[in-house]
């Protein structure tokens, strides 16, 4: 029998570490690598470099083989140490064994989520068998463990598809095409006039529909959205411009390039060279500020990282772990889309320079304008004249979500997971956006002023509009393809304001526009010429036909959508009817005032220590209430909510899912919460408007 360390013993562990490197390709580095692969925003959002990205494909691809055969090894070597060598061989091939079959059960998982209709614990059961009977082949018959092991090839292919062919090779190997040509376009536009070219000012939101600006006769909300409605009626409005993509990566360079979506790749400039800031980098100094896309050359941006939710390895490290827990849950049934975790760092969590102070009085609170997406403050603070005329962009995610702000800028926590759809939970994600919708109104208002204060808006040609919109239609809240189905006019139709310099009258303009006609209308207004052949049209020069749409799921895949959904868009008819709040009557009432009833059980509330110490200072506040209820609380019960004794929000208790039988309830008026100590009570609401507390 060979020694501890004997070249028998190496060839077993060799063997041994070989096939879990196999089965820890298949069941974990494949679907990260093909999941961020498909999604180059993830590395671009969070400034991830391309050494970055090497020590995660590392990571991916090497720490799970490692931890799970080293932990084996060590523990078989202590049971050799302590049991002898027999025994200890003998559990070294248990583990090894039960390590292998652990792995074959994540990867049942995943393919019965792929194949199958089945979700929960049935398909844990059917992964458990799975699991078992690999584990049994393997220790019956040789050929099994030689079927691992020549499965050791797949870890090496999968990363070389993903370093060469995915979309985010890109970020990985940009080519050079981009900046040769950016270099000869800024020395030969170097010496151009800059009176011909006005200073622009470009900023693109996220996740828009313009049925959200609305009010009931089609015009924008006033009084609502006070800035939106001061720029319509100072610019032209196109009502009928829409977006080509209801995915970023393909929607922004779609905009930004004026071709619409036709290849699967990464939003880079060594992808995109011909696109916005190479057109203008003649005549023009950029000051560009994107946030999931890398379109602007480093040559011509070299502050990109500046606002960035730049975190480096422990950032994608942990947001990778986010999507593999997705991945290979039992009871996620859709997609991870790593854009649903994007989120605009503040300018206190990115450290930032200072930045002009809001000058709006309702920022009540001292620390409000350190909630300011750290973004859109070193955007606000390049908006100044300048003796070479200026391209200002600003690529914002809002109101994309997640929602945590309220209009005032306060922000407020979620639960991760939580849903937004279904019923009770899509019209809370409705109302939340709205809120934070409020909050992009009032940040837009910032610039709007900054450009009156610096004298820059009378002489700017000034562009807001979106990349896509969202539904909140019940059934296809989102963007993918069953909203684009069944709501288009809440996903395609997105605002569009342009102010040409010297502009103060609005206007109306109802024509035919896809968003591949921005730049061509842009450029012309500009005096910028745009070298290379677009998909658009100026809307200076000529008028796009009418008639239906053009939509890309997939590039390369146009969709139409039809053109007179847009009749329904301005009506109002393209976007569902928010349902009251229930119980309205009971918001802001004292429940001393109201007739209370016996205890009618127990609420767990997840954020309850939130409420242990406000700081106003601090700029947040615990505004949205959720936890759990007993299974034994009826789907639907209304449950009132009491912030220092008086009812703050009404909301129902929702069906059942993994995360228990829960409710969540928005107390938006700021008003509600004190500084210090403050108290919150849950009450179940009877058909006769009785409170019955319910105990924690």
């Amino acid at each position: 029998m060979a020694e501890p360390g004997a070249p028998g013993e190496q060839r077993i562990e060799l063997r041994a570490l070989v096939e879990v490197v196999a089965l820890c390709g298949l069941a974990i580095a494949q679907p990260l690598l093909d999941v961020t692969g498909k999604s180059p925003d993830f590395f671009l959002f969070h400034g991830a470099d391309r050494w970055d990205i090497l020590l995660l494909v590392t990571a991916y691809t090497v720490l799970p083989p490692l931890v799970l055969w080293g932990s084996g090894a060590l523990l078989g070597l202590l049971a050799r140490r302590v049991a002898g060598r027999d025994r200890g061989r003998t559990v070294r091939a248990v583990l090894h064994t039960a390590t292998l079959g652990l792995l074959l059960v994540v990867l049942a998982v995943q393919v019965g989520k792929h194949l199958t209709p089945v979700r929960g614990v049935p398909l844990v059961l059917l992964a458990a068998a799975v699991g078992a009977a690999g584990a049994y082949a393997y220790r019956r018959w040789q050929v099994t463990g030689q079927v691992f092991r020549f499965a050791a090839l797949g870890p090496p292919v999968f990363v070389l598809l993903f370093v060469f062919t995915s979309s985010a090779s890109a970020v990985l190997l940009p080519g050079e095409r981009a900046e040769a040509q950016v270099e000869a376009e800024v020395e030969a536009g170097a010496s151009g006039d800059g009176t011909a070219h006005p200073p622009v000012v470009m900023l693109v939101l996220d996740e828009f529909p313009l049925t959200s600006l609305l009010d009931d006769t089609g015009a924008i909300d006033a009084r609502r959205y006070p800035n939106f409605a001061r720029l319509a009626g100072e610019s032209t409005w196109y009502r009928n411009a829409t977006g080509v993509s209801g995915y970023t990566p393909y929607a922004l360079p779609a905009m930004l390039t004026g071709r619409y979506p036709d290849q699967q790749q990464a939003p880079h400039h060594s992808r995109y060279p011909d696109n916005l800031f190479t057109a203008f980098a003649g005549p023009y100094q950029i000051q560009a500020q994107e946030s999931i896309t890398q379109l602007c050359p480093p040559r011509l941006c070299p502050d990109r990282a500046a606002g960035s939710a730049r975190g480096g390895l422990p950032t994608l490290l942990r947001e990778s772990a986010t999507l593999l827990e997705q991945i290979v849950s039992p009871s996620e049934t859709g997609h991870r889309d790593p854009e649903d975790s994007y989120r605009e760092i503040t300018r206190r969590e990115a450290g930032g320079a200072e930045a002009a102070a809001p000058t709006d009085p309702q920022f009540r609170w001292g620390a409000l304008d350190e909630n300011q997406p750290a973004r859109f403050a070193d955007f606000l603070a390049t908006l100044r004249p300048t003796a070479r005329p200026t391209l200002h962009f600003l690529h914002l995610l809002l109101p994309h979500s997640p929602w945590n702000y309220l209009p005032s800028g306060i922000r407020y926590g979620s639960p991760d997971g939580m849903p937004n759809d279904g019923d009770g939970w899509v019209e809370l994600a409705h109302r939340r956006y709205l809120l934070q919708l409020g909050y992009t109104d009032r940040l837009l208002g910032e610039t709007l002023r900054r450009l009156d204060e610096t004298g820059l808006y009378d002489d700017a040609l000034v562009v807001l509009t979106a990349d896509h919109g969202v539904s909140f239609t019940p059934g296809v809240q989102g963007r993918g393809l069953g909203a684009v189905e069944r709501a288009p006019g809440e996903v395609l139709w997105v605002p569009l304001f342009v102010k040409r310099p010297g502009q103060r009258a609005g206007a109306v303009d109802d024509r035919n526009w896809e968003h591949v006609d921005l730049l061509p209308t842009v450029a012309d207004l500009a005096g910028v010429e745009v070298p290379w052949r677009t998909d658009g049209a100026s809307a200076l020069r000529t008028t796009r036909a009418p008639g239906d749409k053009h939509y890309y799921d997939q590039p390369g895949q146009p969709r139409t959508v039809p053109g007179d959904v847009f009749a329904d868009v301005v009506a109002g008819r393209a976007v569902p009817v928010l349902p009251a709040q229930p119980r309205p009557e009971l918001i802001g009432r004292s429940v001393a005032e109201l007739p209370t009833g016996p205890e009618a059980g127990s609420v767990t509330v997840r954020n309850r220590s939130d409420f242990d110490h406000i700081d106003r200072s601090g700029g947040q506040l615990p505004a949205l209430v959720y936890g759990t209820v007993p299974d034994s609380v009826p789907n639907g019960t209304l449950l009132a909510v009491a912030v220092n004794g008086r009812i703050g929000a009404v909301a129902p208790v929702v069906a059942p899912d993994p995360g228990g039988q829960r409710f969540a309830a928005l107390v938006s008026d700021e008003s509600f919460f004190l500084p210090g100590r403050n108290t919150v009570d849950v009450f179940q609401v009877t058909d006769t408007g009785t409170l019955r507390p319910l105990s924690h």
